[in-house]
C-alpha cells in the first residue's frame, strides 16, 4: 500500500521570499523523494504567489516544479490541486500539460477507507468581512474577463505586487499565531461541520501557516499543514496512520 501525501501554501514566486529559488528546489526534491512511495498527492492551495492563466500564456518560471508534477502524473501518481486565494485563476493548462486533477471546492473523499474533508480553508469561518468581499470580487467572471484585456506585462506585475504586499503587511511577513481551539476560525467552522457529517475521520487544511494536529472526537482529526516558507511541512497517511510531518533534505521517513 503507498502513502497519500498533503501539503499547501507554498507561494512559488512570491517577492517577499527571499530564498524563492531555494524554496522551489526544496519542494522539488521532496516530491523526487516520495515519487515511488506515493498513490497520490494533494497540493492544498496557495502553491502560486500569484498564478493567472490567458489563452496562451501562463506566468514565467515555476519549470522544476511543473516538470516534477508532470514526472508524478506520468507515473500514476494522482496529483490533486486545490485552487487557494493566490492561484484560484487556474484554467485547464496544469490539467493539460501537467495532468494534475484541479478542485476548486472543498472535497470529501474516501483513501484507504477513512472520510477525509480536504480544503484550503480560505472563507470558512472566516468572520474577516474584507477578506470576504475581496474573496468575492475575485472570483468574479466579470472581474476576470477584465483582467484579461490586461497586458501580462502589466497584469501579472500587479498580481505579484499584490501578493507582495499583502505578505510584507503581516509582522515578519508570517500568519497569526494560533489562536486557541475556541478561537481559530479552520477549528470553530470544523466543529460545526462536524455535527453534521460524524462520519468524517480527518479535515485537511491549509491557508493559515500553522502546523496544529488536533483531535475533536474519538474519531475525528483536524490538521492545518503549515507551509513550505518556514515549516517545509506535509501530512502523510499510510492507509492506517495520518502525521504532520517536516521535510528535512535528505530525510524523509515516509
Amino acid at each position: 500500500m503507498k502513502n497519500v501525501y498533503f501539503l499547501s501554501d507554498a507561494h512559488l514566486g512570491s517577492r517577499a521570499i527571499a530564498h524563492g529559488r531555494t524554496q522551489e528546489r526544496r519542494l522539488v526534491n521532496f516530491l523526487d523523494s516520495i515519487k515511488h512511495k506515493a498513490a497520490a498527492v494533494y497540493l492544498l492551495g496557495d502553491i502560486f504567489d500569484f498564478w493567472y492563466e490567458f489563452k496562451l500564456v501562463v506566468p514565467k518560471g515555476y519549470t522544476r516544479f511543473l516538470g516534477k508534477l508532470s514526472e508524478l502524473t506520468d507515473m500514476g501518481v494522482e496529483v490533486h490541486f486545490f485552487v487557494g486565494n493566490h492561484d484560484l485563476w487556474c484554467d485547464d493548462y496544469l490539467t493539460e500539460e501537467c495532468g494534475v486533477i484541479i478542485h476548486r471546492n472543498p472535497l470529501t473523499t474516501e483513501i484507504y477507507g477513512k472520510e477525509f474533508y480536504l480544503a484550503h480553508g480560505d472563507g470558512l469561518g472566516d468572520p474577516d468581512k474584507k477578506f470576504k468581499l475581496l474573496r468575492y470580487a475575485f472570483r468574479s467572471k466579470t472581474l476576470r474577463t477584465l483582467f484579461s484585456t490586461l497586458h501580462p506585462r502589466w497584469s501579472i506585475e500587479l498580481g505579484l505586487s499584490w501578493a507582495k504586499r499583502s505578505r510584507l503587511k503581516r509582522v515578519e511577513g508570517k500568519e497569526p499565531e494560533y489562536m486557541g481551539e475556541d478561537k481559530e476560525f479552520l477549528v470553530l467552522y470544523t466543529k460545526e461541520y462536524l455535527q453534521g457529517h460524524p462520519n468524517i475521520n480527518y479535515f485537511i487544511y491549509g491557508h493559515r501557516h500553522i502546523e496544529l494536529d488536533l483531535m475533536l472526537s474519538a474519531t475525528a482529526r483536524v490538521l492545518i499543514l503549515g507551509d513550505w516558507i518556514s515549516y517545509f511541512s506535509y501530512a502523510v497517511f499510510d492507509g492506517e496512520n495520518l502525521f504532520l510531518e517536516n521535510f528535512v533534505e535528505g530525510e524523509t521517513q515516509f
